[in-house]
């Protein structure tokens, strides 16, 4: 088993009010949730108005494929309109051999 977990810094320039921020970040979310079956939360920055981070967590059977799912949600993150990614981070753990 290997899970993995990609946080996305991003900036919402659109957005004039916390209300306008929720409906896009609520919108990426369902889409990723729906598109890819992982889990996401946001995680940091709900009290600003132009950024948010979200947290992307998936478990697989292999690293290869995790990698392969977690490549697609960043490209789909990537591609919404609405938002700019600042920053991103993938971490991917598996259990050690014993």
């Amino acid at each position: 088993m290997v899970v993995a977990v990609e946080r996305f810094d991003l900036r919402i320039p659109g957005a004039r009010s916390l209300k306008q921020k929720r409906h896009v970040v609520k919108s990426l979310i369902a889409a990723l949730r729906q598109t890819f079956a992982v889990s996401v939360a946001e995680v940091d920055h709900q009290d600003l108005w132009q950024r948010a981070t979200i947290a992307v967590a998936a478990v697989g059977p292999d690293q290869h494929q995790l990698r392969r799912v977690m490549q697609a949600v960043a490209t789909r993150v990537d591609a919404w309109a609405e938002v700019e990614v600042i920053d991103r981070d993938l971490q991917v753990w598996w259990p050690e051999d014993e």
